[in-house]
Parts: C-alpha cells; structure tokens; sequence
C-alpha cells in the first residue's frame, strides 16, 4: 500500500482540550509543544512520512486575546530552542512557511538557526506553518511576481501553474497527499488553499492533543483505501 509521502495537519483543538481537564485555556498549547508535537514526529517516521506539515500558527490567530498570543510566542520561543533540538538529535529536517517578518526578531533568528542546523538531516522533513495562511500566500506569491516585474523593468507574460508554484512558500516541497484536521471541524480554514487542490482530506473528532500515532495510523489506513484520480 502506498504512504503518503507529505502529510500536513491542522493543529486543532489544544484550547477545548485544556478546558474538558480543566487547565487555563493555554495550556493545551503548551501540551502540544512539549509532548505532542515529538509524538506526532515519532508516529510519522515510523510509517514512512518523509514530509510533515504542521499548522502551528495562523495569520488569523493575531486577532485572539493578547495574553494567550503573548504566551503563544513564549511556547514558540522554547520550541525553537529546546524542543526543536530535540527533534534535530533524531534526524528532523526543520523547514518554515507562512511570513515570519511578523515575529519577534529573536525568533526568526532562533527558526533561521534550526532550519540551517538541520538542513543535512534526511530522515524526515518537518514544516512548521507559522502566521501562515493560504490566502496571505498566494498574495505574497502575486506580489513577489509583481516585484520581479517592475525590478527587471520587462512586460507581465502569460504564468503557466508550474512557473507560479514557484513562488509560493512551498516552491521546492512535494505536492500534499494528506490534509488531517483533528478537533472536529470539517474545513480547511485556507490552509495550504493552492496546494489542497488533490490532497485527500481526513476529519476526526479526536482533539490535537490527544492525537497519537494510532490516530496518525488510523489517517494512513484511510487514505490508503482512497483511490486518487487527481480529476481523471
């Protein structure tokens, strides 16, 4: 049976989770950066995933509660330092999409760090999906078109989809088979909008949290039983 070679998931769910144990609403992010995120790591190396997108952070989630994007960015500052060497130890290659010009300096310094020290590990690809959004992408992606324009001072051509995909932040990664969204809602929210066009989709109730390797199995299994026939 085939595995999909890149997976993306929509981390949903952490904030109902914290509430039904009875935790600060902010805490079931916490529990995701310390625990979860390695264990979702560990379930994908185990079943062949080479590529691993994970939505972290959207552009939409500047509009919550200052006080829990305050504690979203010091989660972010620990796992671009301790958790993310973690993953490093064990062969993760680190990669970014999404715009990071919004983040502190001192954590885009601390992801540009992972992602350099990381670059020769090969035994998984991981993608955090920070202040990403797909909309915000394939605006970022027209505007760099119009910049080279003007920059080269030459006359707008007709794009074909290949040449367009290029500057998108996804440009050198392997088109998404598998979109899974725990938490229970059944909507992709813009995530990876371009690239979802032929991903099989996988909904489950199960919140982020508690979203172990049996879960991430339990997607495969699925997605396996699928036929693909990308329009055909």
């Amino acid at each position: 049976m085939t595995t999909p070679q890149h997976v993306a998931i929509i981390m949903d769910g952490n904030r109902r989770w914290a509430r039904q144990q009875g935790l600060q609403a902010s805490l079931g992010h916490k529990q995701m950066v310390e625990e979860g995120i390695e264990r979702i790591v560990r379930g994908a190396k185990k079943l062949g995933i080479k590529y691993l997108t994970l939505w972290a952070f959207s552009t939409e989630n500047w509009q919550r509660d200052k006080k829990e994007v305050q504690f979203l960015m010091k989660l972010f500052r620990q796992m671009f330092t301790k958790e993310v060497k973690k993953l490093h130890e064990k062969g993760v290659r680190i990669r970014t999409i999404g715009d990071l010009s919004r983040f502190d300096q001192d954590i885009q310094d601390s992801i540009a760090k992972w992602v350099e020290e990381t670059a020769k590990n090969k035994d998984i690809t991981v993608i955090f999906a920070l202040n990403y959004g797909g909309q915000d992408e394939i605006l970022r992606a027209i505007n760099k078109i119009t910049q080279e324009i003007k920059s080269n001072n030459s006359q707008p051509k007709k794009l074909s989809q290949s040449r367009f995909e290029q500057y998108l932040d996804t440009a050198d990664l392997p088109k998404v088979d598998l979109i899974i969204r725990p938490g229970g809602e059944q909507r992709l929210s813009g995530f990876l909008a371009w690239q979802s066009a032929y991903a099989e989709l996988y909904f489950t109730d199960v919140l982020m949290p508690d979203f172990d390797e049996n879960e991430l199995t339990k997607a495969v299994k699925e997605f396996q039983r699928r036929q693909r026939r990308f329009g055909k």
